[in-house]
Formats: structure tokens, C-alpha cells, sequence
């Protein structure tokens, strides 16, 4: 069996649709396409598809992960283009790569995420940044299908720090503030989510957008030792398993 990784966007509108949903839509582009998908075997098949890392629903994402597993072989641009075509707008096949181990979701080590929030000032904004950057812990709480939950949001991000210039988040009004945050967050158990993040500045400088922000994941992979941002996880599948 062959193992294709595809890299796919999730935008717009679309960035409210849960995992379930898009699980789903992409079960009927992979039909419509034509793709040999691979089943699993016993009483109920299911198409072998799974997701690594996937955003949480009303994020947007330009790096979403996914692995099908076909029973033929498959050229990898050929199902870039198929599967593209066949699945709703926003939600876009960016890269296809055929899979040279079973590692995809230990390569995710970390998420590089843009944080928009209309109606923040830049100079209240950064000093909530630095306020969270110099604390040692930074406690906050989430309910999880265990119940309410405690811990630090501060440990996971590796950086976080205020965009030069002013943005604008969609359908604000021309002349009202937007900030920009740009922030990189190690991939921990539990999970530390952009919101985590923003509640996390609320409880140490009380920095709370009017509005709710737009966030976008803009890349996830392996941390890069000299830069510190996450890179390409398909680097090692381009270069046939050799690093």
C-alpha cells in the first residue's frame, strides 16, 4: 500500500467547520476523485485516512496535515490536482507527498500561529506580551471531556511578540486599531491553544479584544534548532528518507 501525505488549507468561512465535518468532505472529494483509497478490514471499512495535528474548529489554518493510504500507486501531483478540484472552496490541497516512513505526526513538534485582535492598541499590546513572556507560569483553565483543567499556558511558547505595523481583521472598520501577535508554541500534553495564549494575557495585563480575534495557523512542523520556528515535515519524504 502507498502512503500519500497532503498538506491543505483551511479558510474563510470554512475555518468554522469542524474536524468531523472536514473528515467527512474529504471522504467524498477522495470518492468524487476517483483515489484508490485503502480500506481497513473487519465487520465496518473504513477508508484509511488519518489527520495529524488538526486546528481547533474556528481557526483558520495554512497547515493542515493528512495521510491516504491507496492500493495502487499514485502520482503525487496527480492527487494534488484531483483531490483539490473535488473539495469544497477553503478548503485547498497546497502539497502531496508519498510517505517514506510512518513518523508524520512525532514531526509536528511545534505551531506557528498569527493572532489578529481588532480594536487593541499596539503599546497595550505590548506590554501584555511582555508582561507574559517574563513571567515564570502563567496558570490558566480549560474545560476538557475530563472536566475543568489547570495548567501553565507560558512553558509551550517558545516566542511571542508584537507584528510591525497595523493589520486589519475582516470587515473592520478602516480607521480602528488591529494588532498583530506572532507567536510559536511547542506541541505539549495538554495542549496549549492560541486561546489558552489570549487568556493567559487577559490574567497577567487584562488584555481583553472587544471583538474576537482572528487566528490563523501559519505552519507546523519540526523545530528548527537555529531558528526556532517549525520547518517543512516534508522535507525528509522529498529527500527519500535521507536527512
Amino acid at each position: 500500500m502507498q502512503r500519500l501525505r497532503v498538506r491543505y488549507a483551511k479558510r474563510g468561512r470554512l475555518r468554522f467547520t469542524s474536524h468531523r465535518d472536514i473528515s467527512r468532505a474529504v471522504e467524498r472529494a477522495v470518492r468524487r476523485a476517483d483515489i484508490p483509497v485503502a480500506y481497513s478490514a473487519g465487520f465496518s471499512p473504513h477508508p484509511k485516512i488519518s489527520y495529524a495535528g488538526a486546528a481547533p474548529t474556528g481557526v483558520a489554518s495554512e497547515a493542515e496535515y493528512l495521510e491516504i493510504g491507496v492500493t495502487r500507486p499514485c502520482d503525487p501531483h496527480r492527487l494534488r490536482a484531483d483531490l483539490d478540484a473535488s473539495l469544497p472552496p477553503g478548503l485547498d490541497v497546497l502539497d502531496v507527498v508519498e510517505a517514506r516512513d510512518s513518523g508524520l505526526a512525532d514531526r509536528l513538534e511545534g505551531s506557528t500561529w498569527e493572532l489578529r485582535l481588532p480594536g487593541v492598541e499596539p503599546e497595550v499590546a505590548a506590554k501584555a506580551v511582555e508582561a507574559f513572556v517574563t513571567a515564570d507560569r502563567v496558570e490558566v483553565e480549560r474545560l476538557t471531556k475530563k472536566g475543568l483543567r489547570r495548567f501553565d499556558a507560558r512553558e509551550a511558547v517558545l516566542t511571542l511578540a508584537v507584528q510591525e505595523g497595523q493589520g486589519r481583521a475582516a470587515g473592520q472598520e478602516p480607521d480602528r486599531p488591529c494588532v498583530i501577535l506572532r507567536m510559536v508554541v511547542r506541541h505539549a500534553t495538554p495542549a496549549v491553544r492560541p486561546d489558552d495564549v489570549l487568556t493567559g494575557l487577559r490574567l497577567v495585563a487584562g488584555l481583553a479584544p472587544l471583538s474576537p480575534p482572528e487566528v490563523t495557523r501559519l505552519a507546523q512542523g519540526p523545530l528548527d534548532a537555529a531558528t526556532g520556528e517549525p520547518a517543512d515535515p516534508f522535507d525528509f519524504d522529498r529527500v527519500g528518507g535521507d536527512r
